[in-house]
């Protein structure tokens, strides 16, 4: 009977740690706010305007090189 009741104890206890084991997932807001670096969408646009004005200086002056 002691042993069943050891056996018992034993396997509570398991459980019990098995079940404080658990993951906890914890969502927060970040303490700075969120930066989004625009720099690359302005370079694109300022290329796309750059090579637009070389073509037409181009067509309009086609001695240049």
């Amino acid at each position: 009977m002691t042993e069943f009741i050891g056996r018992a104890i034993s396997a509570f206890l398991l459980i019990g740690l098995i079940g404080g084991c658990q993951p906890t997932v914890k969502v927060e807001a970040p303490k700075e706010p969120i930066t989004i670096n625009l720099n690359i969408k302005l370079d694109a646009d300022v290329r796309v305007r750059l090579e637009e004005q070389a073509k037409e200086d181009i067509e309009r002056n086609p001695d240049i090189f």
